[in-house]
């Protein structure tokens, strides 16, 4: 357990356990984040070529997915090409607050020829089906519609 607020301590990693981000303003709209491994990147409200949170969260959808299915295919065969494109459309809702909907992510992949390639060809729609209904942690938060808490320390 980490002091400050009896959290436990931040895990990296694919496993189970606490996770944690910290942001620092850098300039207006512009703040770099930091994992608790130390590695950083800068996130820009949509005025610089910076990553946006929105485009964050398509990247984070898309990346979980693509991690679990690059490893439940590249075991049977190594990918030629391994692309993910993640869409959505900001939009409003009902009470008139911003939303993301028509989220839609998807896999071009293209695998050498030969039995090897066979196998991981077969594998890749269950490997996406598998991402989505049970492994990516964050596409199954995201439709889960956990509750967000915000608070002032």
């Amino acid at each position: 357990m980490t002091d400050q607020q009896n959290t436990p301590e931040p895990t990296g990693g694919t496993g189970l356990g606490h996770r944690e981000v910290s942001i620092t303003r850098l300039a207006k709209g512009s703040y770099e984040v930091r994992n608790v491994r130390g590695g950083t990147l800068v996130i820009g409200g949509g005025d610089s070529s910076d990553f946006t949170p929105v485009e964050l969260l398509l990247t984070a959808i898309a990346g979980c997915s693509a991690v679990d299915v690059d490893y439940l295919t590249s075991r049977r065969a190594e990918p030629e090409s391994f692309e993910v494109r993640s869409t959505g459309t900001k939009s409003k809702d009902d009470s008139g607050g911003n939303v993301l909907t028509d989220i839609e992510v998807t896999f071009t992949v293209r695998f050498p020829d030969g039995s090897d390639g066979d196998r991981a060809r077969d594998m890749l729609p269950r490997a996406i089906t598998q991402s989505h209904d049970r492994l990516c942690t964050v596409s199954r938060t995201v439709q889960t519609g956990t509750p967000v808490t915000m608070g002032q320390g």
